[in-house]
């Protein structure tokens, strides 16, 4: 396994756990200390999920420490220039944002860090039954919503 590519993909799970790039970094990087503290290797996928548990375990671990922030203080990126991909990136972005948080965090773990569902069954302690009925219904509703959107089910 590529460790750059496995430290990119941690980095992003805890910058969207997070959405603060410092953190996400510092997270990152407590994340494979600790990993490797342990005497692991990811050589095999067997300590995939335990790492995920790891960035999962600290990231939460933040916001017990920290106090309660406004959502406001969350903002988003603008955008100059959209174009019809910016536009379609920013639709599935907010739409996905009106999923429950265990259900974007599936999105996530399966379609953008393409991690196998048995994977994701260690990570989030679910069985793969539960894992693929929840992706199901998620991309059902996703589909559904794009398509009130005006964007087609391709």
């Amino acid at each position: 396994m590529d460790i750059e590519e496995q430290y990119d993909k941690i980095y992003r799970y805890c910058y969207f756990k997070l959405y603060d790039t410092q953190l996400a970094q510092d997270i990152t990087q407590e994340t494979f200390l600790r990993f490797y503290r342990q005497g692991l290797t990811l050589d095999n996928d067997k300590e995939l999920p335990y790492l995920y548990t790891i960035a999962k375990n600290l990231c939460i671990d933040h916001f017990r420490k920290r106090t309660v922030e406004s959502l406001e203080e969350i903002t988003e990126e603008v955008i100059d220039d959209p174009t019809e991909d910016l536009i379609s990136n920013l639709t599935l972005r907010m739409t996905i944002s009106k999923l429950p948080e265990d259900e974007q965090e599936l999105i996530f773990l399966r379609y953008v860090n393409e991690i196998s569902v048995t994977a994701i069954c260690k990570i989030t302690g679910l069985s793969r039954f539960a894992v693929y009925r929840k992706l199901s219904k998620s991309l059902k509703w996703l589909k559904e919503e794009m398509s009130k959107e005006g964007f087609s089910n391709e």
